[in-house]
């Protein structure tokens, strides 16, 4: 059995993601920006919650811990290096560490450039990427504390993972990523595809992600850059789009 993960709704536009792995029904968290819907999902998938993991530390991606550590006592875990500005950690992580989820391992990977102390969570046994503010569909985060070339070294500690691995980001920006895809590539054919099946989806009110990590390397024009100095112009042009 392998681990699966669902989208949970938060706050205008994130999403917390609920993980369970299958043998032993555990389940998981990740960034849950609010109480009460997380409690909502938890409470639908049997009432247990063993594990909270953190991509970072602001605020629409941890306000919902205390809450959910005092109802069910899990764990949290998060970057070691960013501590002090996390929930208490129970479990202190760094680069290549790799946590035991019931049969699965979720193994870290240091992703800054969002923020200095930004992780992301790969879990082999479910193909399931957990970029939080890093990777986007069609976008990437926003440089607050770190650069571009920061970023873009994050993104290429992504380029070995299988292309049918999902990607389960942290906030449902799709659409509006689209729009300045489709600007900077205009030629790009599975984007125009990628775009109209998003344009449906968000009219029906359904979400974009996960996706799989094929698709956008296919369509991500952060993903198609070729080097830190092009990831730049295209994270400066983003911005002022």
């Amino acid at each position: 059995m392998t681990v699966t993960a669902q989208a949970i709704p938060m706050l205008s536009d994130n999403y917390a993601w609920l993980l369970t792995e299958g043998a032993s029904r555990l389940v998981g968290i990740v960034d849950p920006a609010e109480a009460a819907p997380a409690i909502a999902a938890i409470e639908a998938a049997g009432g247990k919650l063993g594990y909270i993991f953190l991509t970072h530390h602001h605020d629409d991606h941890i306000a919902g811990v205390p809450a959910l550590v005092a109802k069910y006592g899990a764990r949290v875990v998060g970057n070691a290096a960013d501590a002090g500005r996390l929930p208490k950690l129970d479990i202190a992580v760094r680069e290549g560490d790799e946590v035991g989820f019931g049969a699965a391992r979720l193994r870290v990977i240091d992703t800054p450039g969002h923020t200095i102390g930004h992780i992301s969570y790969y879990i082999a046994d479910g193909g399931i990427l957990l970029p939080g503010d890093t990777l986007f569909s069609l976008g990437c985060g926003r440089l607050f504390e770190g650069n571009a070339a920061d970023m873009f070294g994050a993104f290429q500690k992504f380029k070995n993972l299988p292309d049918d691995t999902l990607v389960c980001a942290g906030h449902e920006y799709t659409e509006s990523n689209a729009r300045f895809a489709l600007h900077v590539d205009p030629d790009n054919t599975e984007l125009h595809i990628r775009a109209a099946e998003i344009g449906a989806l968000r009219a029906d009110n359904k979400p974009t992600l996960p996706i799989d990590l094929g698709s956008e390397r296919a369509c991500n024009p952060f993903m198609r850059a070729g080097d830190a100095a092009a990831f730049a112009a295209l994270r400066a042009a983003k911005d002022g789009f």
